[in-house]
């Protein structure tokens, strides 16, 4: 159990990047889950649907800054650093896959009072399909932003390729996250935008200046570099050829599912998504032409567009089970949390 105290939350005064109509992009929070977990709740009305979104390797909640803020009108939307990433540090907990989906789980029964929608970016993503496929209790939907799915032949994007084949590595993996972390925070995002965005410039300037700040607090964690090294091979392991159990959780989900793909991800190849698609016909699927692996930051209006018809129409199922309080599941949630309060 970690002794490192959690931080107070701060509030909006402390959060200056406006969203639409001057709204605050997220306001800052904490939680204990065998230490200090930072998150981002982004507001929305008290009895709508809620959305936990979960970002990719070496992403953090400021990824859905630009999104976030065109879903509150009808969902509270919430957005966690999972271990090793954003603000979150490791702290003695893991930063694999699996670590990561028991820390997610953990802040779902302890943040939410309801089963959940999970938006999940990239290995946000698989993080998300293995809670679905692990507690479908606490998942009533899934919304799929170009995840990081089982491996299918394809033609890999050079660039990447040696990317993820040198930050896999157990020894030079992490010297060299370490050197990048050594870099200008502005020089740090500018090359992650330039690999998952097919336009940078699309981003919003404000949500740009959002991951600079965070990346400039991180360029303070020591442990960064092992514990993204250690992500790494965990999500190349996951979704490579000898992921079985992955493959056969995606396989038994029954909850509704949204995919949304960049038709120019050079991560995950569109392939992948149609590949998928066309294994799972229940799912909700739509491709953005123009758009990379990260369209809630390149694409945010056309993202919203694609969530809220389908949480009117093959998602409402989803949008039903994640509104809080409604349930005998979320009444037993509350009293659970109650109870942890009150000792």
């Amino acid at each position: 159990m970690s002794t490192e105290p959690i931080p107070r939350a701060e509030n909006a005064a402390a959060n200056p990047f406006p969203g639409p109509g001057g709204a605050p992009r997220g306001v800052a929070s904490w939680v204990d889950i065998d230490g200090p977990v930072h998150y981002l709740d982004f507001g929305g009305p008290r009895r709508g649907p809620v959305i936990v979104c979960v970002h990719g390797l070496a992403g953090s909640a400021v990824n859905w800054s630009a999104l976030a803020p065109l879903l509150t009108s009808r969902c509270r939307v919430l957005a966690v650093d999972l271990a090793g990433h954003g603000l979150t540090r490791s702290g003695g907990r893991g930063t694999d896959v699996q670590s990561n989906r028991r820390l997610l789980h953990r802040f779902i029964d302890l943040v939410t009072a309801a089963p959940v929608i999970l938006m999940g970016n990239s290995m946000g993503g698989m993080i998300s399909l293995l809670e679905a496929s692990a507690a479908a209790d606490s998942v009533s939907g899934l919304i799929l932003v170009d995840p990081a799915l089982p491996f299918v032949p394809a033609r890999p994007d050079l660039l990447v390729a040696a990317v993820f084949a040198t930050g896999g590595l157990p020894g030079l993996g992490p010297a060299l996250l370490r050197g990048v972390h050594r870099l200008p925070p502005e020089a740090v995002v500018a090359g992650i935008l330039s690999l998952c965005c097919h336009n940078p410039s699309q981003v919003p300037a404000d949500v740009v200046a959002q991951h600079v700040a965070v990346a400039r607090r991180r360029s303070g964690f020591t442990e960064a570099g092992r514990d993204l090294g250690v992500a790494t091979r965990s999500v190349i392991a996951t979704a490579g050829f000898g992921g079985h159990a992955y493959r056969q959780g995606i396989a038994a989900l029954s909850c509704p599912v949204l995919l949304l793909h960049g038709e120019r991800d050079r991560l995950v190849p569109a392939s992948a998504a149609r590949a998928t698609a066309r294994a799972h016909p229940s799912w909700s699927v739509t491709v953005l032409p123009g758009v990379g692996h990260v369209p809630q930051l390149e694409a945010p209006p056309e993202c919203a567009e694609a969530i809220l018809s389908w949480l009117d129409s093959a998602g409402l199922p989803a949008a039903r089970a994640a509104t809080r309080p409604t349930s005998a599941v979320s009444l037993v949630r509350l009293l659970r949390r109650a109870t942890r309060e009150s000792r």
